[in-house]
């Protein structure tokens, strides 16, 4: 029996809708079953790391080149500094320069020093310099982890019992945790000096009164937090970017991708948990 045009016109939007409604459910499953298994290999990713750099304290043959480190910790942190530099000191110069008209109209122009350290010791220090070296480190670790796997230069390692997380993953991540924390410190410093060289050569605050709120504002506190962050967030940078280096495929496109992703994960990783830290340390008067 033939279907009439009038029955087939009406059947066809129907039929369009159903199929469209199942194309967006499998779409949306399909992006859920991929953020879990996301998830699930960077935790078994950070629980291998951990195994093999625990293991190479007491077992001479599992520990990592030290040339290799000191390599990372050069490549990571070394020639990182001139941008972390530039960065944070132009923060300074903002904040002072944001802050100045609301608290001159209060009479309290030399409170821009207590922002300008709070903020940069708290938040800017280190969320700042993991963004940076989210895109400057990140994704050069993703990318040539993924050039090695693509080169089958990771099975090379396998081939001949070489575990690609000892020899690949670990000086990495401490890499990076080291030095993103130790670059936060100069992050410190160079944000407040940023807003010292404002207040002194354009608010006209004197520079013993904004070193005298300076030091009256900041705790010890204050630092200790800044560098926990540091901490989590070089974690994270550096198991992001392993784990999308060594998941590459598709060749040249695919490293690219992987670079791509390791950056705007890493940073919404780092704003994420930035976030969670906040909460905790505001609620538990930290």
């Amino acid at each position: 029996m033939s279907t009439s045009p009038s029955q087939s016109s009406t059947a066809n939007p129907i039929e369009r809708f159903i199929r469209a409604i199942g194309q967006f459910v499998l779409a949306r499953w399909a992006g859920v079953l991929q953020l879990i298994r996301f998830f699930g290999g960077a935790v078994g990713l950070v629980f291998d790391t951990f195994s093999w750099a625990l293991r190479g304290i007491y077992a001479p043959e599992a520990r990592m080149s030290w040339a290799n480190l000191t390599t990372q910790m050069v490549r990571v942190g070394i020639l990182s500094i001139p941008i972390v530099m530039l960065v944070q000191v132009f923060i300074g110069i903002i904040l002072a320069l944001q802050m100045a008209p609301t608290l001159e109209s209060y009479g309290q122009i030399e409170r821009v020093a207590d922002i300008v350290v709070i903020a940069v010791f708290r938040e800017l220090g280190p969320l700042l310099t993991g963004v940076v070296l989210s895109g400057f480190a990140g994704a050069s670790i993703a990318a040539e982890l993924g050039t090695m796997v693509e080169g089958e230069e990771i099975k090379a390692l396998k081939a001949i019992a070489l575990n690609p997380i000892r020899f690949l993953v670990v000086p990495r991540v401490i890499a990076t945790v080291v030095m993103l924390t130790m670059l936060t410190v100069l992050a410190d410093v160079i944000g407040v000096f940023g807003g010292f060289l404002t207040s002194v050569g354009i608010l006209g605050i004197e520079p013993e009164t904004y070193i005298n709120y300076t030091t009256g504002a900041v705790f010890p506190k204050d630092f200790i937090t800044g560098l926990v962050k540091a901490c989590v967030f070089g974690l994270m940078i550096a198991i992001i970017a392993c784990y999308e280096g060594l998941n590459t495929r598709g060749g040249a496109e695919g490293v690219g991708r992987a670079t791509t992703n390791t950056v705007w994960k890493s940073i919404v990783a780092l704003i994420s948990s930035d976030v969670i830290f906040t909460a905790l340390f505001y609620f538990y008067g930290i």
